[in-house]
């Protein structure tokens, strides 16, 4: 868990990116927000669920870099908004 905690501290991607994420991470609803990335189901776990989503973004990430025509900054947005909001629930856990 802490490893990829201290990976997402050390993440860096443009300001524009970051900034809209924490502004979206303030209305940060688990069961909505996963449901639109994992589908319908039983919801992993918040360390497994951050594990799948740091793929995912890095994986839009690369697509952000090249260029490819798919990219959707929309969904690159919404990916880290879950990333915060997942590490914030992992966070306060292990605080507590």
């Amino acid at each position: 868990m802490h490893d990829i905690l201290t990976a997402l501290d050390s993440l860096r991607r443009p300001r524009l990116l970051i900034r809209a994420a924490r502004i979206g991470a303030a209305e940060y609803r688990r069961e909505a927000h996963l449901r639109r990335h994992f589908g319908y189901g039983t919801l992993p776990r918040s360390a497994a669920a951050l594990a799948r989503l740091v793929e995912m973004e890095e994986a839009l990430n690369d697509q952000r870099k090249v260029g490819t025509s798919g990219y959707s900054a929309t969904r690159h947005v919404e990916i880290l908004i879950a990333m915060m909001g997942e590490a914030r629930i992992l966070r306060s856990a292990h605080a507590a």
